[in-house]
């Protein structure tokens, strides 16, 4: 079964159907957690809160980070890729 992707964008409506391909985590238990760090100052430090807070709720969640070369390009399509692949959610920040 293939599962869809879904972005949410803070600034834009949730799609009607954002709940239909999202799996229930229950006790969070065997959940796949993605860091993308963007490379802006401070994103890390913001990254390490958000990190701490999910193992702090979900102890046994796996955690996956990787990091962009530089706020002022996109993530490679490999990178995207291997994050969808392998991680259930991800969350992507930006600080200063």
């Amino acid at each position: 079964m293939t599962e869809s992707v879904m972005w949410i964008i803070p600034e834009a409506p949730a799609p009607k159907t954002a709940q239909s391909g999202l799996r229930k985590m229950g006790s969070g238990s065997g959940l796949r957690f993605g860091v993308l760090d963007n490379s802006k100052s401070n994103a890390d430090h913001l990254l390490e809160m958000i990190i701490d807070g999910v193992k702090e709720k979900f102890p046994d969640a796996q955690i996956v980070r990787t990091r962009k070369p530089s706020a002022a390009i996109g993530a490679a399509a490999d990178v995207l890729a291997e994050l969808e692949k392998e991680t259930d959610v991800v969350i992507a920040a930006m600080a200063d």
